[in-house]
């Protein structure tokens, strides 16, 4: 299918350089945590600058004008930013993370209309709801009210699921589908959990939309599998080959790093300022108990660091392998890294840094305090507290042995 290819903005730009930019923005996003939480979502500024630093093209197809980076360049962007504020880093990272989905799983012509404006900032949810109806003329008919969409604010698109009747007396089939931002409405319905009240992670009411075939997947975003080609490893290389399920799960321990490596800042500043509050009376720097606490959790969230880090790599270097080397198996081997790092991050955090801040600097609206929140409700997550907590260790202990799934009668 012939097309025009459209440059990015900065055809010349490095990842060196996308780095470089989330590193000098992230600083600015510290101050401003209360006010995000109390918008839930980040500011229209900051939304500009996401997009002139060329963040929502991180991971669209050149062709389409992306800057195609690696999944690397883009993770760590997102862990640069959570370090920042957790709320604005989540945001973030699951509205645009799935532009890795759809380059790797739609077809061409779908690409072409979904990529058209060059960024892409699309919430998904993997909970099925709504409805979905053959529509008189063709296409799906879809209705249907979304929670949990993290990323709605500045969408240009939705990724949902919802259940589709199949033959006679069989079980409804799970339907994924994307759909346009002009299609949809985001409900004001965030910012009263415990944490995370900035990620902009909205509700989203979709009524009697109509979307063409092409927008939609008869199965479910964590059980396709990629050992075919797909069809954006075909398009766009091998980086739009890999498993859909690892890399969103890979992204929980990118973001709990992010959010740990930020506790630890908030900590280092405590021990610079701040004396100890029995004798000796003395900087906290100097103190044992002090430097005891700070050297176990910054050796804990090195470790996560240096962990999540190879397990991205391991993702890229599966998808350089070929198709048929993403299995199954690999990609919840993958996957339960994830699980490993967001526990040493909540070990330190939880563990370390929060029960020894002290009193003053866990009261509402510290940073350490905030963070605590945030990383708490990160745990209610479905993909950390349902999915990695128990269903992943049976699933990858079946596929290493090649257990066969038995269905109840």
């Amino acid at each position: 299918m012939s097309h025009t290819r459209p440059e990015p903005p900065e055809p010349g730009l490095t990842e060196a350089e996308v780095i470089a930019r989330a590193e000098a923005i992230a600083p600015t996003l510290v101050p401003r945590q209360a006010e995000t939480e109390q918008r839930t979502y980040y500011a229209e500024d900051t939304h500009e600058a996401f997009s002139r630093a060329g963040f929502y093209r991180l991971l669209v197809p050149r062709r389409y004008g992306g800057y195609e980076f690696g999944v690397d360049t883009f993770m760590r962007v997102a862990r640069i930013l959570a370090r920042g504020c957790p709320s604005t880093g989540w945001m973030y990272l699951f509205g645009h993370a799935h532009a890795l989905a759809i380059a790797t799983l739609f077809d061409e012509r779908a690409q072409e209309e979904l990529f058209a404006g060059g960024e892409c900032i699309c919430p998904a949810t993997v909970s099925p709801g709504g409805t979905a109806e053959r529509g008189e003329h063709g296409g799906w008919v879809v209705d249907g009210t979304w929670p949990y969409c993290s990323g709605a604010p500045y969408a240009t698109h939705f990724i949902g699921h919802t259940l589709v009747a199949a033959a006679e007396d069989a079980a409804p089939q799970p339907m994924m589908f994307i759909a346009p931002r002009a299609q949809w409405t985001r409900l004001d319905d965030w910012g009263g959990q415990l944490g995370l009240r900035g990620s902009g992670s909205h509700a989203i009411r979709i009524d009697h939309a109509t979307l063409p075939d092409r927008y939609t997947i008869s199965a479910h975003l964590s059980q396709l599998t990629v050992t075919d080609e797909t069809p954006g490893r075909i398009l766009h290389g091998p980086q739009y080959g890999g498993g859909p399920l690892s890399f969103m799960l890979l992204e929980l321990g990118v973001l709990a790093v992010g959010m740990a490596q930020g506790a630890l800042d908030a900590y280092e500043d405590l021990l610079r300022n701040r004396t100890t509050t029995f004798f000796p009376i003395v900087p906290r720097t100097h103190d044992p108990d002090f430097q005891l606490r700070y050297g176990e959790a910054a050796g804990l969230i090195a470790t996560a660091e240096a962990a999540i880090d190879n397990a991205v790599e391991q993702w890229r270097d599966t998808c350089e392998r070929g198709a048929s080397a993403f299995t199954r198996e690999q990609e919840l081997r993958l996957a339960t890294i994830s699980r490993e790092v967001s526990r040493l991050c909540w070990q330190a955090v939880e563990g370390k840094l929060f029960p020894t801040a002290g009193s003053s600097s866990v009261r509402h609206g510290e940073r350490i305090e905030r963070v605590w929140r945030d990383m708490s409700m990160m745990h209610s997550h479905a993909g950390l507290g349902t999915f990695l907590a128990t269903i992943a260790n049976r699933e990858l202990t079946k596929a290493r042995f090649d257990v066969p799934d038995v269905t109840a009668a």
